[in-house]
């Protein structure tokens, strides 16, 4: 599942390293070398220009310095590189390295979108002992943005609801999900979702896990439940079809597991 791996320590100051990794971004998509999918040395990173100030700490990996930045430049990448997203190196790139670009990618895009303030444009200035930008003129405060997101599998004895979203990126069946609103806990998202998507009443939450996910500054947050009352009912804009699966049902494809979705899914499997 892609996650911070347990080798890694977050760091919020910057450290001086003689060969650090460097997580370049362009556009969410990160710099790699072609052949292999490795980071760019880092002579390659100290010719792209990068000022000190858009370099940003993020931690180790087994001892060695990790920082994430960002790519201004309209050039194409030096060859031999290119710039790829993180989803399409699923499976290809050590897993570990992987983790920590998910969260070097949300540090970066968070530095990128508020090198201002959004409250009166002067320039931001990173806060001493911790992980967040200040505005000298008017005090305004920014953090890094998450935005946390229900999941839910409800069971009604031995069947669980799959549905088909009609913005899902993979076209395949899995548990509801929704971001929370302003105002809510996450208990209170996912009995909104649920009654809003399929048109069911549910009770007995439990909680099954959480992953950061940096597509591209999600927090999922899985429940199951069991099925109160109501038939199903879809929100034909968010759920194309929902469905009960049971022992006799032919289930959807096991996948590798990168989300907590697969992983929610496959816990639940006869």
């Amino acid at each position: 599942m892609l996650q911070t791996p347990a080798s890694f320590t977050p760091l919020i100051a910057p450290q001086a390293h003689p060969d650090p990794l460097t997580f370049v971004f362009d556009k969410g998509r990160l710099l790699v070398r072609e052949h292999d999918l490795s980071l760019p040395a880092a002579e390659l990173v100290d010719a792209m220009g990068f000022d000190a100030g858009d370099l940003h700490p993020v931690g180790l990996l087994d001892g060695r310095y990790c920082q994430a930045t960002w790519s201004t430049s309209d050039a194409p990448p030096r060859s031999g590189f290119a710039y790829r997203g993180l989803r399409s190196m699923f499976g290809s790139m050590d897993e570990d390295l992987l983790g920590v670009a998910g969260r070097a990618s949300q540090i970066a895009e968070w530095a990128r979108t508020h090198r201002y303030c959004g409250a009166c444009a002067s320039p931001m200035q990173r806060a001493a002992g911790e992980r967040c930008f200040q505005c000298a003129a008017c005090g305004n405060l920014a953090y890094p943005r998450i935005s946390p997101a229900m999941m839910v599998l409800i069971r009604k004895g031995d069947s669980v609801l799959l549905a088909l979203h009609t913005a899902s990126p993979t076209g395949r069946f899995s548990p509801l999900a929704g971001f929370l609103e302003a105002g809510e806990s996450i208990e209170e998202a996912v009995h909104r979702e649920v009654f809003e998507e399929v048109g069911l009443r549910v009770h007995n939450l439990q909680y099954f896990s959480s992953q950061s996910w940096p597509f591209p500054h999600s927090l999922m947050i899985a429940f199951t439940a069991d099925y109160l009352d109501g038939e199903i009912r879809v929100d034909e804009s968010e759920i194309a079809e929902a469905r009960w699966f049971g022992p006799g049902d032919a289930w959807p494809e096991p996948v590798p597991h990168i989300s907590v979705s697969s992983v929610l899914v496959d816990a639940h499997r006869p």
